[in-house]
Parts: C-alpha cells; sequence; structure tokens
C-alpha cells in the first residue's frame, strides 16, 4: 500500500504544480549585468487600471532597492518600464479529475474519478499581466524583459496582494544569473 500511496501523492502533486503560474524571462546573453548599480523609471503608458499601474511602480522601486539598487532618475545604469493587461478570461469549466488510493479490508486499490461542476455567477474571471522591460539608457535596447499572470475576481487587498507578488517573483530573475 505504501508504494501507490506515494505513487499517486506523487502524480496529484505533479497536476498541481504544472497548474501554477512561474514568470517567464528573456534577456541579452552577452550584456554585462554586473555593471548595473542604479535605474530610473520610466513614465507608463496610461492604462484602464491606474490603481494596479501605481501599485506596480511601488513594487518595482521597493524590490530593486532590496536587490541593492539605488534610484537614481539623472543617471541611471539601467531604465525599467512595465506595462499590464487586464482581460477576461473564460472561468474552468468545472471538470476536474481525481486520483486515489483506498483500502478495504485486506485488500487495496487505485481509483480514478471525474466531475462537473456547475459554475454559479459570472462565467468569466480577469487575468493580468504584468510585464518589466529593463532598458540600456545609452543605446535604447531591451536587455531583459520579464512577466507573469494571476488570476482575480476582485479588487480591493487581495488583488494589491497578487500584484505585488507577480512583481516579486518577476524581478526574483533580475539580474539573470550565468
Amino acid at each position: 500500500m505504501g508504494y501507490r500511496y506515494f505513487a499517486s501523492l506523487l502524480v496529484a502533486v505533479a497536476l498541481l504544480s504544472a497548474c501554477s503560474s512561474k514568470p517567464k524571462n528573456d534577456y541579452d546573453l552577452n550584456y554585462d549585468f554586473s555593471a548595473l548599480h542604479s535605474f530610473a523609471q520610466l513614465t507608463p503608458q496610461k492604462t484602464d487600471d491606474p490603481l494596479s499601474a501605481q501599485r506596480i511602480q511601488i513594487e518595482i522601486s521597493q524590490q530593486l532597492t532590496q536587490k541593492g539598487f539605488t534610484e537614481n532618475t539623472q543617471v541611471p545604469d539601467f531604465n525599467v518600464s512595465y506595462a499590464l493587461l487586464t482581460q477576461d478570461k473564460p472561468k474552468d469549466s468545472g471538470l476536474s479529475i481525481g486520483l486515489g488510493t483506498g483500502t478495504f479490508g485486506g485488500s487495496g486499490g487505485i481509483g480514478i474519478g471525474t466531475s462537473v461542476g456547475v459554475p454559479l455567477g459570472s462565467d468569466t474571471a480577469k487575468i493580468q499581466t504584468i510585464q518589466i522591460d529593463i532598458i540600456d539608457p545609452k543605446t535604447k535596447a531591451l536587455i531583459w524583459r520579464g512577466s507573469d499572470s494571476f488570476n482575480f475576481d476582485a479588487g480591493g487587498d487581495q488583488k494589491a496582494q497578487d500584484t505585488a507578488k507577480a512583481v516579486s517573483r518577476i524581478l526574483a530573475q533580475f539580474p539573470p544569473q550565468k
């Protein structure tokens, strides 16, 4: 029984981890990121979500400062820009698949089951994608880009926390380690 239980637990963890968001990034492989010490934030583009935009700006500044970078609007080593996109996303269909094990008396078994849920309320959720760009101020070239997304149904404190976490996950990958 121990082996089957462990195997089914491992499969369940693998399926759950496949569903979680992971930030993505790309960067100039030939750029010397060790030369970067100070930054300035570029004026963001106008957005239909000014509260999130303000939260992102504050979080970018806090995260970069915690990493040892200093804000220098006069002569920065790099500029930071970001984009914010909020979209409607259809809610999940409610179809779920489960895997389980059990024993009864002296015998055991593995079972697979499905269930279909009936969505209540709105049939859409929102997904917010944040993209952060690091730009060389001399050449105006993009040298690093990171992005992440998260789902939300409402605003307020939870959305503010999710926004901060997304920015933190993105900037955790900056500067890139060779």
